[in-house]
């Protein structure tokens, strides 16, 4: 029985994910989420958000399908830090600094990075700053910009590459998000144990 013999409704109900949302048309539906997997103009993608401290080592990450955005990641990604002390008690949860590009710019990332009075280098995309400046008083103060602290921001871009020299990271072999997950922690204790 080929595609030709089967309605739309039939052909959705054999083959749920590769089916237009609601029936003809439409955009495409996601796969099962414990894939990670998600589609975006480059097909089917993921991406790693990560915190590093900058020596190229990573401190904590998320995987998630390529088409999520960048700031909603944030705050979950600086929850998964764990800082062991040397003289035993509860880890350390809270970094010193956070710098960030364009993309992690939200008011609700900044607002979160107050209320845990975490000092933060992120700049505000032009779009954001008008708005701000349209409201006037209601629209809050300009964001603090420290230029030497967003130099430093290209140590992420420089751990993420060198986390992609493993080739299983590079090219994602692994089909579900927590194998992958822990292909991309492994790739991380090996940059964590070289000199």
């Amino acid at each position: 029985m080929g595609r030709g013999d089967l309605t739309n409704r039939e052909w959705s109900l054999l083959e749920p994910h590769l089916t237009p949302a609601g029936g003809r048309g439409g955009r495409w539906r996601d796969h099962r989420s414990d894939e990670g997997l998600g589609r975006s103009r480059g097909g089917l993608t993921c991406k790693i958000h990560l915190a590093g401290e900058g020596g190229c080592r990573l401190m904590a990450l998320l995987v998630t399908p390529g088409r999520w955005g960048d700031a909603p990641q944030l705050i979950e990604v600086l929850d998964r830090i764990r800082v062991p002390r040397p003289l035993g008690g509860r880890p350390r949860t809270r970094p010193g600094h956070v710098s960030g590009d364009k993309a992690y710019s939200s008011r609700r990332n900044r607002r979160y990075l107050r209320r845990r009075r975490i000092r933060h280098t992120i700049p505000e995309p032009k779009d954001q700053r008008a708005n701000r400046r349209r409201r006037g008083s209601a629209g809050g103060r300009p964001a603090g910009f420290d230029r030497d602290h967003h130099r430093r921001r290209n140590e992420v871009e420089r751990t993420i590459n060198r986390l992609k020299n493993s080739r299983a990271v590079a090219t994602r072999y692994d089909k579900r998000a927590h194998v992958f997950h822990d292909t991309v922690t492994a790739a991380a204790i090996r940059l964590w144990l070289r000199p």
